[in-house]
């Protein structure tokens, strides 16, 4: 586009109404879905003690989820960019708070596993979608940032606000609250949405391959659950073999993308460096962070001895470092450049996870809140620029398609995450040594244990108690020195695949 044409595209953009208030739309999509990934966590014990599942249909219910949407968001991103954004948005939503009602009043843990599944579905549709549509409500490069930085800041306050609200309703209501709050939230999104959110699609976009979609499908769910399942119950059979199927499927799927005339996902996009470093950078940072993130709340509970409400207020210091970072990323970035605000952001978090490798079951709270505080600082920083990167370096017409390989990528990145680190403090876990009769449920985690205590002899217990804890706590410390060297590589490999990237509306870097 000639400079002569840019003017006058921002002024367009700068004087259209309402955009701003639109943008209040999208976020209320990103809030519901970042507070739905955490308030399940606080409720399994609830579900477990009505619905009574087995051990496998428990981690289904927790997992179920996250598979189909993994699954999922580059098929809708697609979608979205084919149908429409707005249509796709507000259908999501709309199925969004239905669903949610099913897992509410589910009866069943099959009923359970089926509803979650269903949810998976329509979350989807939401969070690629409200990232293309900022691509196109935002003409402005330097108002497209701070937009960006607002959806990004949303989404580590719904994470926190998540068990905050989550361990509020379980206090003081059933564990279906959890999943009826999303019902007001969805009906003023959709309300609200239809008057203010511009319809944008793909010109000419070709037909919708179903072939690519199954693949797709098959692909991220095998990989994802091969890599669970190879950390809770290591190798086996069927797990190698999900695994192979996944790699298979997702083989065919990118063969298949080259050969398309409208592919699903135009694979070259990758050849851009900046897009491809941006997406490698959201993976290791989820990848390092999510095995702290899912032990940090046992840890809060079951070590330290704090409520649900009282474990998530305190995590808010990672929600209140990554809104203020996230609100001011892009003008740091213009001001420095893209690479020195990723790296930075990955270091910061990587010195913070190793600062916490010195945890023990007395540390107190001084310590871990600045730790929380940088380690959300750090991702607000990395994350926004990453996002408005992925953004910038794609057409409007692909909006849809990128965002959903961002999140695709986070997704991947806790699956993974949780995999390798969790593997690492349930292996450490494991091998502690309990009084005589210790129960082979305590061994399994420090949830078991604590069930398991109440059925023993006050003395045995406490023992027991205190071996499991200990333990715990030996393998969550590990866990985060390697969650720490993982950041601290994807801080060095960001200064190189970033190099002389920088946001529009900025000046360039000549490093």
């Amino acid at each position: 586009m000639t400079s002569t044409l840019q003017p006058a595209k921002t002024t367009e953009a700068v004087e259209r109404p309402g955009r701003w208030l639109a943008l209040g739309v999208l976020v209320l999509a990103v809030l519901l879905v970042a507070v739905d990934a955490t308030v399940l966590g606080l409720a399994t014990p609830y579900i477990s003690e009505d619905l009574k599942p087995s051990g496998t249909q428990l981690l289904w219910i927790g997992d179920v989820y996250s598979f189909v949407i993994a699954g999922l968001l580059v098929s809708m991103g697609s979608l979205g960019d084919r149908i429409g954004r707005k249509r796709i948005l507000l259908v999501g939503a709309t199925a969004f708070g239905a669903i949610s009602v099913f897992n509410a009043y589910a009866t069943t843990p099959e009923m359970m596993i089926v509803a979650r599944a269903l949810l998976g579905v329509a979350g989807a549709t939401l969070m690629p979608a409200t990232l293309a549509l900022i691509r196109n409500l935002f003409h402005d490069p330097r108002e497209r940032s701070l937009a960006v930085g607002v959806w990004g800041a949303t989404a580590s306050a719904g994470t926190a606000v998540g068990p905050i609200v989550g361990g509020f309703l379980l206090e003081n209501f059933w564990w279906g609250s959890v999943f009826l709050i999303n019902l007001p939230v969805m009906a003023v999104l959709v309300l609200v949405g239809i008057k203010l959110l511009p319809e944008s699609r793909t010109a000419n976009p070709g037909p919708w391959d179903l072939v690519s979609v199954v693949l797709s499908l098959v692909g991220m769910i095998g990989v994802v659950y091969a890599i669970k399942e190879a950390a809770t119950h290591g190798f086996g059979w069927s797990t190698l073999a999900a695994g192979l199927l996944g790699a298979a499927a997702l083989f065919g799927f990118v063969r298949r993308q080259l050969r398309l005339p409208t592919p699903l996902l135009d694979m070259r996009l990758f050849r851009h460096r900046g897009f491809s470093g941006a997406v490698l950078a959201d993976l290791l940072t989820i990848l390092g962070l999510s095995g702290l993130v899912f032990f940090l709340s046992q840890y809060l509970q079951l070590v330290q001895g704090r409520r649900p409400f009282e474990a998530g207020l305190a995590e808010l210091p990672a929600a209140i470092g990554a809104v203020v970072a996230g609100l001011i990323a892009g003008r740091v970035a213009r001001r420095f450049s893209v690479r020195a605000v990723v790296s930075g952001g990955l270091a910061a978090i990587g010195m913070a996870l190793a600062a916490l490798t010195v945890l023990d079951r007395s540390t107190g709270y001084p310590l871990l809140g600045t730790a929380l505080l940088v380690v959300g600082a750090g991702a607000g920083f990395s994350f926004t620029v990453t996002a408005d990167v992925i953004l910038s370096s794609v057409p409007k017409e692909h909006a849809g398609s990128a965002s959903a390989v961002s999140e695709t990528a986070y997704e991947l990145g806790a699956a993974l995450g949780i995999a390798a680190l969790g593997s690492i403090v349930t292996g450490v876990y494991r091998d502690f040594t309990g009084p005589a009769g210790t129960p082979a449920a305590a061994h399994e985690s420090l949830g078991g244990a604590v069930e398991a205590a109440a059925h023993m002899p006050a003395h045995s217990a406490a023992t027991m108690l205190d071996a499991a804890r200990t333990s715990f706590v030996d393998g969550l410390a590990l866990a985060a020195g390697a969650g720490a060297a993982v950041l601290l590589a994807a801080a060095v490999a960001a200064w190189f695949l970033l190099r002389g990237q920088k946001l529009e509306g900025g000046t360039t870097e000549h490093a």
